[in-house]
């Protein structure tokens, strides 16, 4: 897909003082005929080996979940960004997450689909030398090898260059010997190759390995038995002396932490955005059984109770899938841009993942508990029958828990995601300090009574969005002023202004989406994408405010204090909006339908 064309080029992090224009965002209505092909062949590759078979996978029958990783890269859905010349199909990395997005309603086989493809993978694409890179990952994009990657530990979990697995040079220089503990696995059942990290000697920092299962000295503890995702390979990895060719060495010593961190930005946005057919195939769910469900002689679909359910859950999906897919061209566009500049390609890769790490943990976190509602609501809807196994919503419960955990928690995520916005701001990257001035001097100024020219599309969504930005900046402002470098410690505070980016983010993706929207359809098939940015809007502001006022009663009191809130009222207030006329419109076109409203391929 070519890049799109941008007069100056968003940095990461940059949405929350930068006002972007419809044009300069992808949405996902742009895919192109052959991406949608792709979707459509593994969307049927789902309902052929996958829908057919969950009782096989979640009793993982021995070689069951091996054999459909093998049939996945036979259609080419393991390689799809890996480089035409190891055995890929060399596609872009937004084509990448289109196809993480279709398998999201894949239960357990998308999180080994992700572990193999993204973490299992990509460390030996970005980092590896030729030689490894010419040796392993034709065997993983064909499937022929399957990959797992050991970086937890049981006393290193989100302080995972705290781990304690050790390796040693041999005498003759020829080999390290590793040993060590590794637990929560993913694919360690059934694979062949896995990137351990260790520390050499007393080095401070990890060094990362590329460890056959042939090499030996590789035990395992039984099948984990988890809350979700039952068929999933998940063990204990034990290595005891494995035996590891100095060449197998992935990177330069000391190097792993730096590895681990930047492969799991790619992790976040692909598990932020593989959640999104997910939600979708729970909605549909939800809505055929809405349809299908007699209560006093109606369809429960007929009750305002359950669409309201059904319609916030459609606005929700809508959002997650605005913005991963924005982030996702964003990065792409920036891989082009680099890679014209010069850049060795798979440096381009990580130099743009790096850049945009804030939206990575944003649209994790967004996409992670997104679905976790939807799946809750997708239980209530189904009543008593939602609890039962015989119904699908039990296991997509289950399911979904787990992603507000890996890829490291949606609370570190939250913490990450402010701390390397005001690092940015303290590097030059982004100018915070003179928008957070500039909204401070507001705060104490005659409001403006200038209103939005409304013959415009969306310009009083528009005008919210830049009264929301105002507001997260004068909090983070106040924040940053009062505690300085001890900001970081205060991790409540950190968590409330998260929050408000988080939703700033997404406000910002499905107004720029519809606006674009807007130019291209007529009015009636414009209205579900608007009614569904109007409601999702409409809860931002409340869950923006709420958050606000909060993280300045952390730090503020007396007149300082009613000054803030005065100023979250301010920036918060927004036109009355009839939720009950906008949720009823949207449950009426799924009702009607009888699934999620509305399909791109």
């Amino acid at each position: 897909m070519e890049a799109i064309a941008k007069e100056a080029s968003i940095k990461g992090g940059e949405f929350i003082v930068r006002e972007t224009e419809a044009e300069e965002i992808f949405i996902p209505e742009e895919f192109s005929e052959e991406q949608k092909m792709m979707a459509a062949a593994t969307q049927d590759f789902i309902n052929q080996e996958i829908n057919p078979n969950i009782s096989r996978m979640d009793n993982l029958e021995e070689g069951f979940m091996s054999s459909l990783m093998e049939k996945a890269g036979q259609l080419g859905l393991l390689g799809v960004t890996v480089p035409e010349e190891y055995g890929g199909l060399g596609m872009s990395f937004n084509t990448g997450m289109l196809i993480a997005d279709i398998v999201a309603a894949a239960g357990s086989f998308s999180t080994a689909y992700g572990a193999h493809t993204g973490i299992g993978t990509l460390p030996i694409l970005y980092y590896g030398t030729e030689e490894q890179r010419q040796k392993y990952l034709p065997l993983l994009a064909s499937g022929e090898w399957k990959a797992c990657y050991c970086l937890t530990e049981p006393d290193a979990g989100s302080d995972a260059n705290s781990g304690k697995t050790k390796a040693k040079l041999t005498e003759d220089g020829k080999h390290y010997l590793i040993n060590g503990q590794k637990m929560w696995i993913s694919n360690a059942g059934f694979a062949d190759l896995f990137i351990v990290f260790a520390k050499i000697d007393d080095d401070k920092n990890l060094t990362a390995f590329l460890i056959e299962k042939s090499f030996g000295g590789i035990t395992m503890n039984e099948e984990e038995k988890k809350l979700g995702i039952k068929g999933s390979s998940t063990r204990q990895v034990f290595f005891n002396d494995c035996k590891v060719p100095v060449e197998n060495m992935l990177s330069e010593r000391e190097n792993g932490f730096k590895i681990a961190v930047n492969v799991l930005n790619v992790g976040r946005i692909k598990l932020g955005c593989g959640v999104i057919n997910g939600c979708k195939y729970v909605t549909t769910l939800a809505t055929n059984y809405a349809n299908e469900r007699k209560q006093f002689g109606v369809s429960i679909s007929s009750f305002g109770a359950i669409q309201t359910k059904l319609a916030n859950m459609a606005a929700k999906t809508y959002a997650v899938e605005s913005a991963s897919y924005r982030a996702g061209q964003d990065i792409e566009d920036l891989i082009s841009s680099l890679k014209e500049e010069g850049l060795e390609p798979a440096q381009a890769k990580l130099k743009a993942m790096e850049q945009f790490a804030i939206e990575c943990a944003i649209i994790k976190i967004l996409g992670s508990e997104v679905l976790n509602y939807i799946a809750d609501e997708g239980v209530q809807v189904y009543g008593g029958m939602g609890f039962s196994e015989e119904a699908p919503m039990a296991r997509a419960y289950r399911d979904a828990r787990i992603t507000r955990i890996y890829e490291g928690t949606n609370e570190i995520n939250r913490m990450l995601l402010v701390g390397m916005i005001l690092k940015k701001a303290l590097k030059g990257e982004i100018d915070l300090l003179g928008p957070a001035m500039a909204v401070g001097k507001e705060l104490t100024s005659v409001p403006s009574f200038e209103q939005p020219d409304l013959s415009q599309p969306m310009a009083q969504e528009k005008d919210t969005l830049r009264k929301l930005k105002k507001s997260a900046l004068m909090v983070a402002g106040k924040a940053a002023e009062t505690f300085g470098p001890k900001l970081n410690d205060e991790q409540e505070i950190l968590m409330h202004i998260a929050d408000m980016l988080i939703e700033i983010y997404a406000a910002e993706c499905v107004i720029l989406r519809t606006e674009k929207l807007m130019s291209r359809y007529s009015e009636e098939e414009a209205k579900l994408y608007k009614d569904m940015t109007t409601l999702y809007l409409f809860d931002a502001v409340q869950k923006i405010k709420n958050h606000g006022d909060e993280a300045v009663a952390c730090f503020a009191t007396g007149d300082e204090l009613k000054v803030l809130l005065m100023g979250m009222k301010r920036f918060t207030k927004t036109e009355p909006v009839n939720t009950k006329e906008l949720r009823r419109s949207i449950a009426g076109k799924m009702i009607s339908v009888n699934k999620f409203p509305y399909t791109l391929y």
